[in-house]
């Protein structure tokens, strides 16, 4: 874990800070807020690189979501800028041209359950590229991935896993809650479940291991669960390709 949060923080505020003078002077930073701690750690970095006039958040529930009073909470503890954009009838409409459409039913009989939970990420990644690219001085969309989360592959790709600059893709999930406290963010966004807001299930549940178990075998390689061990090693195998840039033939 981080040995000098303050010091790591105030790391990140400059690497923020130069990265947009020299991709994106005068821009804005666009963040998904989701009303947990990634996207609250890295709203609140922005803001202190960049300052509150130049973040802007963007909620962006699938038809009803339960704790969006959480993401508001964050834009309001932060003083920035906010606006909402409900995806949920996207989704459906979007759900329904591709399995309406001619000849789906030759190539599959409906969506799979993966490409269901995967499509709100990407439209609501479209979702920011959109926004961004409508300020009057630009945008750059932030990725709020962190590293136990990029190791293991727990993103979607060309989703959460696209983005112009990733302040925590090299932070641990506990290294981002020591994040948040020293950024004073409040306890209890910090502290909350981690859940994907898709899956109707916690992060944990879903992956089969604890964050706690999968950040000391990031530090250590060391395991006491063999099964667990091997889950992990072949998740992150099986999605390095969500890490590197796309091959290309070279001629």
């Amino acid at each position: 874990m981080l040995d000098n949060p303050k010091e790591i923080k105030d790391r990140l505020v400059d690497w923020i800070r130069d990265y947009f003078d020299h991709n994106g002077p005068g821009c804005t930073a666009v963040v998904g807020i989701s009303g947990g701690k990634d996207s609250s750690v890295t709203a609140a970095l922005c803001v202190e690189a960049l300052g509150k006039d130049r973040v802007l958040g963007v909620l962006m529930p699938n038809g009803i979501q339960s704790d969006i009073a959480d993401a508001i909470a964050l834009v309001e503890n932060l003083d920035i800028k906010h606006l909402v954009v409900n995806i949920g009838d996207t989704t459906k409409a979007l759900t329904a041209a591709i399995e309406g459409a001619e000849g789906f039913d030759l190539v599959a009989a409906n969506m799979s359950r993966d490409s269901i939970i995967n499509m709100p990420a990407r439209l609501r990644m479209t979702t920011l590229y959109a926004v961004g690219q409508s300020l009057p001085k630009g945008g750059r969309v932030a990725n709020t991935c962190n590293r136990s989360e990029d190791y293991v592959g727990y993103s979607t790709k060309y989703g959460d896993a696209a983005g112009d600059f990733s302040p925590l893709q090299n932070i641990l999930v506990e290294e981002v809650r020591q994040l948040g406290h020293e950024l004073g963010l409040p306890d209890f966004l910090i502290n909350k479940t981690p859940s994907d807001g898709l899956s109707g299930q916690t992060d944990e549940d879903k992956l089969g291991f604890t964050y706690a178990q999968l950040d000391h075998y990031i530090l250590t390689g060391q395991c006491q669960d063999p099964d667990i061990q091997a889950k992990i090693d072949r998740m992150h195998a099986m999605n390095m390709h969500k890490l590197q840039l796309m091959p290309a033939f070279k001629k």
